[in-house]
């Protein structure tokens, strides 16, 4: 049974405490973290009663706590992480790994330096069971080597606090990570750009929306993401992987197709949430299942600091409207 403690008791951390204690096997929630007690008093209970904690530090080095969940805001998971790490204990952030690439990587130095595989970031894309059946079907080779990737990643709408930035820091950061992944082991992203059409009139003042993101990689594939966060219909992911001998789309989920008043109709995904749910499970699963193997699997370090560096590229290119390079410097032996 692993022995889990949670740092951060927001509402995704209160969500994973409940998946990790009555959802995935052979696993314990043990001890939760908040400095709002009022937080972390709420996680505890309900997971029925765990030992709380206000220093991160303090239940990392619990004995009792075998493996640490980070579910604090993005520019609180570097101390958190680095501590797992020193302590030899298996992390699981939520993404980003961090909020700058520099942070990014001393994790990515840290984990090298300690020899072991013990980060993972939550980017659960690559857990979707769409995601995943897309990737099966290039891994057969039966439609020849990727050229384009098309993307779409609409939101109804979002807050007044949503910033032109955030379209690539919280939005696309999603195909930032995931599009790699899928098109091929060993794809890197070398250049990327940002093309900003007309404003759309439901976007908050100062807010560029919709934008079309346009990323290259190393080997040659280009992808295309249309980030348009206030299309007001409903949560519409979207990706098709145009091969050398076929076209492979991912569809939307399936929802009941409704003949009535001379119209037919199909819903459409009101939020994240539901779109996602499912891909939490199978992804906090993958990551117990391999710390009690002593392996990972995911996102890892290097992942989340490569995403990083690709983030920072298009938010130069927001600004600057050209190409900008992405250099990361190659994959360390570590993590290939």
């Amino acid at each position: 049974m692993l022995k889990v403690g949670i740092i951060g008791c927001g509402m995704i951390g209160k969500e994973h405490a409940k998946r990790l204690q009555y959802k995935i096997r052979d696993c314990e929630v043990v001890a939760v973290c908040d400095k709002f007690p009022e937080s972390a008093k709420a996680a505890s209970d309900l997971v029925g009663g765990v030992k709380i904690y206000d220093d991160a530090a303090a239940l990392i080095a619990d004995p009792e706590v075998d493996a640490v969940v980070v579910t604090t805001p993005g520019n609180l998971h570097k101390e958190p992480v680095l501590l797992s790490i020193k302590a030899g204990k298996p992390v699981f952030t939520e993404k980003p790994l961090t909020t700058t690439a520099a942070d990014c990587k001393e994790i990515v130095d840290a984990e090298m330096a300690s020899g072991r595989h013990l980060v993972q970031v939550g980017f659960m894309r690559r857990y979707d069971r769409g995601y995943r059946q897309v990737k099966e079907l290039l891994e057969s080779g039966k439609y020849g080597a990727p050229l384009i990737v098309k993307c779409t990643h609409r939101a109804e709408g979002v807050a007044d606090d949503y910033t032109t930035e955030m379209a690539v820091t919280d939005t696309a950061i999603h195909e930032i990570d995931v599009l790699p992944w899928l098109i091929g082991e060993g794809e890197e992203w070398d250049e990327v750009q940002v093309i900003m059409p007309r404003n759309t009139k439901n976007a908050h003042e100062g807010l560029k929306d919709p934008q079309m993101m346009i990323m290259k990689t190393k080997s040659g594939v280009v992808c295309m993401v249309e980030v348009n966060v206030n299309c007001g219909f409903g949560y519409d992911i979207n990706c098709e992987v145009v091969c050398e001998d076929g076209v492979v789309n991912l569809p939307c989920p399936s929802f009941p197709t409704v003949r009535s008043n001379f119209e037919v109709s199909t819903a459409i995904e009101k939020n994240w949430i539901l779109r996602f749910i499912d891909s939490y499970d199978v992804e906090l699963q993958d990551w117990v299942d391999n710390v009690q193997k002593g392996t990972t699997g995911g996102s890892s370090a290097w992942d989340g600091y490569a995403a990083a560096l690709t983030a920072d590229a298009l938010v130069a290119a927001q600004k600057s409207g050209r190409i900008e390079k992405v250099v990361t410097g190659g994959v360390p032996e570590f993590y290939k």
